[in-house]
């Protein structure tokens, strides 16, 4: 009798363990805001090698996320009470990480597009920019002035972006194979693959700020645009209950302060994003 109550005893023991790690699990997990980026998108989000400048540590990687995406992060989860985590993703995986809870919100320069909103909701727009086109310095389109000065240019941009489609455009363009990531195109660029790519402006002076070989054209004749293509949200998983709290966050910013950021980050980032 003695021997069944003792193992009585020592199960409930166990389960109550069990329950209580399981509670400090859930608080912990509960208590991180997990962001994903694809952290090679300068100057809104790049990998670095250690904390400087405010890098946050990438989840699972002795690497680092630093850039304005970033420091717009920290503002949120501070906002919201939690710790931010990066989940370094490829641009491709974002939305499906989200909607399958691998991470809680998307901070990684995204427009909220028409075609976007339909799987997922964003919060207010935390930037707001224009298309440019990024060229090799010193060739023949280093003086354009129109998109249309790309007829028979061979183009591209970034996979599953608005930035590839608005290519179309232009007449008479050669619409190269879009491509998985900036630091990608930069070098096809610089080998000849291709002679331009379209991006928003900051990427743009990132490029040419890090790279002496590239300059970025900007257009007295552009690419027609709506409103939300140009702007940059939060992606978050429909009917998030964050919404209401992270537009208040961000209302809370100002548009110098964010100027800043920007400025900051066009500054701060590795020379070496042009080669990842």
């Amino acid at each position: 009798m003695k021997k069944r109550v003792l193992v009585f005893v020592l199960a409930a023991l166990t389960a109550l363990t069990l329950l209580a790690g399981c509670s400090q699990n859930s608080s912990k997990t509960d208590n991180v805001l997990r962001v994903g980026m694809e952290a090679g998108y300068a100057p809104f989000n790049w990998t670095q090698a250690d904390d400087k400048n405010g890098g946050v540590k990438i989840d699972g990687s002795v690497e680092y996320a630093g850039g304005y995406d970033v420091e717009i992060a920290k503002k949120i989860a501070e906002g919201l009470g939690k710790e931010l985590l990066i989940v370094k993703t490829e641009w491709d995986g974002l939305v499906p990480a989200l909607n399958s809870g691998k991470i809680d919100a998307i901070i990684a320069g995204m427009s909220p597009t028409a075609e976007r909103k339909e799987s997922i909701d964003f919060t207010d727009n935390y930037y707001t920019s224009h298309l440019v086109m990024v060229v090799k310095k010193g060739s023949a389109y280093e003086n354009a002035t129109s998109i249309q000065d790309f007829s028979g240019a061979k183009i591209t941009a970034q996979l599953n972006t608005f930035h590839y489609s608005v290519i179309d455009q232009i007449e008479g363009v050669t619409k190269e194979t879009a491509m998985d990531n900036f630091p990608t195109m930069r070098v096809a660029l610089e080998s000849g693959v291709i002679d331009g790519y379209v991006s928003e402006r900051p990427e743009g002076v990132s490029a040419s700020a890090a790279n002496a070989n590239l300059a970025m054209v900007e257009f007295t004749d552009g690419f027609v645009t709506s409103d939300d293509d140009t702007a940059i949200a939060v992606g978050i998983k429909k009917g998030s209950d964050m919404a209401d709290k992270i537009n208040e966050i961000l209302s809370g910013i100002s548009e110098e302060e964010r100027s800043k950021i920007m400025d900051d980050a066009i500054l701060n980032q590795p020379a070496s994003v042009s080669q990842e």
